[in-house]
C-alpha cells in the first residue's frame, strides 16, 4: 500500500487544474500523548491521501502539528475523521483568510522528534501549566494597558512584514533564540508587567507561555490561535484591528494580507513593499523581499553573483553545485551582507525605555 507522495509539484498542481474544484488551506496542532506515532501516521496518511489532502503535517509523542489543503466539498468527511480521534474531536481548525488552491502540492506526514523545533528539554518545566488564552476582544484591551509587554513570538523574516502595533520584535533566526533574549531583558518585570505573546496560529505560544510561567513571570497571556484567529474574530465581531501588515505562512502562498499597510521594504532598493521571493539560483535559494522592479532588474536574484549563475545552461547550474550542498543562506531567511536594506528589529530593552519616557 502506498504510503508516501509519488507526484512531483507539477503533476499534482495539472490535477488540481484539471479537478476545478476550489480548496481549503487550514491548519491546526493539539499537544497529546501518542503512542505510536508511525502508526498514526500511517493511518493519517491513508485516510487524508485518500480524501485528496495535501500539506505538511508533523506527528510526534507529544502531539501533531498539521498545516494543509483539501477540496473544499470534503471538509465535512475530513472533519468527521477528526472527530473519531478522541484527542482531535472538535479541534479548532484556523481556517486560512487567503485560499489559493495550490498552497501545497504534496502530503507530506512526518515522524519528528516534536511537533515544533522548539529546542527545550519538556522533561524540565511543567508543559501544561500554560499562560492564560485570550480571545480578539481581550487581548485589544490587555496591549492598550500601559502594564503590558506585547511579543512577537516569530522569527525576523515573519514580524518584518507584519505585526502587531507596539509589539516587541526580537531579530532572532529562531524560536529558541527569542526565549533567553526576553527573559533577559525582562528580567525585572517578573511581576509587574503583563507578558503577551502571539504567533502564527498559537503553536509557539503554547510551549513559551509554560515556559515563561516555570521562569517565574506571573501574569503570562497569549492570543488564541494566533494572527489567523485573531483576523478572523476582528471581521466577524466587528473589532479594530491592530495588527499591521501582512501574515507569515509556511505554505506556497507565503503571507495573508491582514491590513494594507506596508511596514517593509525591499532588500534591494529598499522601496515600501512586504512580498516575499525565492533566489531563482537554486543553490541559493534565499528567501527575501525584492519588489516588482528589482524582481524584473535582478532576474528574480538576490545578487550579481546569482544571476551570472542562473544565466548558465541547467546542466553547468548542477556541475556547480554538486557536492556543494546549498548555501547556508537558504537557513538565515533575507540575512545577507549584500541585501542593504534588510530591516533592523528592536529589542524589548529598546521598548521598554521608549514606554518609560
Amino acid at each position: 500500500m502506498q504510503l508516501y507522495n509519488k507526484l512531483s509539484a507539477k503533476e499534482r498542481a495539472q490535477l488540481i487544474d484539471k479537478a476545478g474544484k476550489n480548496r481549503l488551506t487550514l491548519s491546526f496542532y493539539q499537544y497529546a500523548k501518542i503512542g505510536n506515532p508511525q502508526l498514526f501516521r500511517d493511518h493519517l496518511f491513508i485516510t487524508w491521501d485518500a480524501l485528496d489532502v495535501l500539506g505538511r503535517i508533523y506527528v510526534a509523542h507529544e502531539g501533531i502539528n498539521a498545516q494543509l489543503s483539501l477540496p473544499a466539498d470534503r471538509f465535512n468527511e475530513f472533519k468527521t475523521h477528526l472527530d473519531s480521534i478522541t484527542f482531535l474531536k472538535d479541534i479548532r481548525l484556523n481556517i486560512a483568510r487567503e485560499q489559493d488552491d495550490k498552497s501545497f502540492l504534496k502530503l507530506k506526514i512526518k515522524v519528528r522528534h516534536k511537533i515544533l523545533a522548539d529546542g527545550l528539554n519538556d522533561k524540565t518545566f511543567d508543559v501544561t501549566n500554560k499562560g492564560v488564552h485570550v480571545d480578539a476582544k481581550r487581548f485589544n484591551d490587555l496591549i492598550e494597558n500601559e502594564n503590558t509587554v506585547l511579543v512577537d513570538m516569530r522569527n525576523h523574516y515573519e514580524s518584518e512584514i507584519g505585526h502587531f502595533k507596539n509589539a516587541v520584535t526580537p531579530d532572532v533566526d529562531t524560536f529558541r533564540e527569542s526565549l533567553d533574549i526576553i527573559e533577559e531583558d525582562l528580567k525585572d518585570h517578573k511581576e509587574d508587567k503583563n507578558l503577551v505573546m502571539y504567533c502564527t496560529g498559537g503553536i509557539r505560544c503554547e510551549k513559551a507561555s509554560a515556559y515563561f510561567k516555570h521562569k517565574g513571570f506571573k501574569n503570562v497571556y497569549q492570543l488564541e490561535g494566533g494572527i489567523i484567529e485573531y483576523a478572523r474574530q476582528v471581521n466577524e465581531i466587528g473589532l479594530e484591528n491592530k495588527y499591521l501588515g501582512q501574515n507569515f505562512v509556511f505554505d506556497d502562498r507565503r503571507a495573508e494580507r491582514i491590513s494594507n499597510d506596508i511596514i517593509a521594504n525591499c532588500h534591494q532598493c529598499g522601496k515600501p513593499f512586504d512580498i516575499h521571493t525565492n533566489c531563482a539560483n537554486e543553490a541559493c535559494h534565499l528567501l527575501f523581499i525584492q519588489c516588482d522592479q528589482c524582481k524584473e532588474v535582478m532576474e528574480n536574484c538576490c545578487s550579481a553573483n546569482c544571476m551570472e549563475i542562473n544565466r548558465l545552461p541547467y546542466e553547468e547550474q548542477k556541475a556547480l553545485r554538486k557536492g556543494q550542498g546549498n548555501s547556508n543562506d537558504i537557513f538565515k531567511k533575507g540575512r545577507a551582507d549584500y541585501l542593504p536594506y534588510k530591516k533592523d528589529l528592536r529589542n524589548i530593552f529598546e521598548v521598554l525605555k521608549q514606554k518609560a519616557n
